[in-house]
Formats: structure tokens, sequence, C-alpha cells
């Protein structure tokens, strides 16, 4: 992916959308600002079904959008906003003519208190595994409970209950962390130019894969374990990388949450081994990976009519309050 801004020759005719929310004050709170470019190219001009985006962050007590902003080529797109089953924010995007190239760039800024391991205070019932979800709390948790994935062998199982301590006490904070841990350690990391997301028993056998394919082998191995499980994509941020425009070349993350009583749902992210939200942007919380498609949608033509793509990500900070 090659890193930069797309401008029709002579022109910048996009329609940008931006809003200004009022900030909350936290003390120790980061500044968050993501800057998204994604341009697909054409050999000729080709008619546009409708794009879905996901970018605008869900708030909540750790995260609070200041500003948005998207920007769309061809002009005069029209955009509007839906909530999914899920609640996360979609813009809906119809594209207004035919054109040969297509651009969408996205702002947000928002600010962002990190919460850690240490801070998660689960219930005295859930300390050690396995435990019981609460009746009242099993039917809305039952759906991320079920294996979403074919396992004849039981594969993805047998490897979570690896971790299990037989013959002694499993903590289940312990437990979920050094499942998370095993990922980051055992796998490597390998970028796909192919889209979607491999099955959980594909990243078990290959032992690699993408951020994506990482947190859904967690996801199916809590399930695994009795866990209710859910997808989660954003943003992570770099430190080495902050401060510079020009060192994109990233893309969106993926990372899963498990919901602990107590604590409610906490955040493993294998790819990095992180546990807390230190330095993920929460965007968009879904039962399966195919669900929270950071951006989709359709083009009317051949094949052979798509010529390339390209994505810049930039997360910066800054300290605030």
């Amino acid at each position: 992916m090659r890193a930069g801004h797309f401008r029709e020759s002579g022109t910048a005719p996009w329609k940008e959308q931006r809003e200004q929310i009022i900030p909350r004050q936290h003390a120790s709170m980061t500044i968050f600002s993501v800057r998204h470019i994604t341009s697909y190219r054409y050999l000729r001009e080709v008619e546009f079904g409708e794009h879905r985006l996901m970018f605008r962050p869900r708030d909540s007590f750790d995260q609070r959008l200041i500003e948005a902003s998207l920007t769309t080529y061809p002009e005069d797109s029209q955009v509007r906003w839906i909530h999914d089953v899920f609640g996360n924010c979609v813009a809906l995007v119809d594209i207004s003519r035919p054109a040969a190239e297509l651009h969408f760039e996205t702002w947000i800024t928002l600010d962002h208190t990190p919460q850690v391991a240490l801070d998660l205070r689960v219930d005295d019932d859930a300390l050690t595994y396995p435990f019981a979800y609460h009746h009242e709390e099993l039917p809305d948790l039952m759906p991320a409970m079920q294996r979403h994935y074919p396992d004849p062998a039981d594969e993805v199982g047998r490897w979570a209950r690896q971790f299990l301590r037989h013959g002694q006490t499993t903590e289940t904070g312990h437990l979920l962390m050094t499942l998370c841990y095993a990922i980051r350690e055992s796998f490597a990391y390998a970028r796909r130019l192919e889209h979607g997301t491999q099955t959980p028993i594909q990243t078990l056998q290959r032992r690699s894969g993408t951020c994506r394919d990482f947190a859904l082998l967690m996801m199916e191995a809590a399930r695994a374990l009795g866990l209710a499980a859910r997808f989660v994509t954003g943003y992570v941020y770099v430190p080495d990388r902050d401060g510079s425009t020009v060192l994109g070349g990233g893309s969106t993350h993926a990372w899963c949450q498990i919901y602990l009583p107590g604590a409610g749902w906490t955040e493993f992210d294998p790819t990095n081994g992180i546990v807390g939200n230190r330095d993920l942007i929460r965007v968009a919380v879904a039962r399966d990976p195919r669900q929270a498609v950071p951006l989709s949608g359709s083009y009317d033509g051949d094949g052979k009519d798509f010529d390339s793509m390209t994505v810049q990500v930039n997360v910066t900070t800054r300290q605030s309050g």
C-alpha cells in the first residue's frame, strides 16, 4: 500500500461532512487523532453501489468523540447515518456519478482514558474458571457464547483447554491473558491481500494470520471454554509512528472482547498482547468479523476494470488535562 493523498488533477471537488462535539473534561486523558484514507482506481469509469463505512468511534466512559469528518470523491455523494443491530454508527454513502476513481478520507479526534488489566474488578464468583453467567444475562450473552465455525475434531477447543491448570485452580484472568499472549508469541503476523478472515482452524493450522484472524481465533477459543466473546474493529496507536503524516501504510485494527461478570466486556488484543484498552480505539463491535467490515461496497463492471487500491492510516496523539 502506498501512502499519500489522492487529488483529481487541478481540482479538489470533495464533499466534506463535519461535526463538532463538546469535549468532556477528564484528568490525564489522551487525545487521539486518526486520519484514514482509502482510494480505489479503475481502468474506466464505473458506476457504484452503496458503500458502508464504519469509522466513528463508539462513545463510552473510556473514549469520547470530539470531532469527526468524512470527505468523499466523487463530489455530491449523499451520506446518511444509521445504527446497526449492535448499536454501531454506520455511514451509508450513495456515490453521485460514475467515475474512474473513488476516494474516502475520514478524520476523528477523541479523548481516551486507558483501562488496564489491573483495573478489572471481576466478581468473586468469576475469579476462577469455570464459572456461570447470571441467568438474567444469559439470553443476551448466548449468541456470543455459541461457536460460529465448524470444528469437527474440536481442534480449537483442545488448543484452548491446554491453558487450563489441571488438578489445581485456574484463575480466569490468568487463563485469558495466557490465551492472548500465546497467540502473540506463537503465531506469525502476516498481512494478506485477500479480503475476508481465515477460519479459526486455518489460523491454528497455519500458525499465522492477520489481526482479524487472531481476534477470531481467540473468540472461538473463548467460546469453546463457555465464555461470551465478540469482535472489535477500530485503530491501534503505535508510538513509533506518532507525529508522522507519511508513515502510514497501516490499516484498521481488530481485536476481541470477553464478557467477565463485574468487569463487563474486556478488551484482549492477541496481535499485540494487549489486555485492556491501552492504545486501542474502539469503532465497532459485532458477533462475527463479517458484520464489522470497516469499508464495503460494490461497483458495476468487470473484474478486469479494477486497477488498484491504496490505504493510509495515521494515528497521532497529544496529552491533555
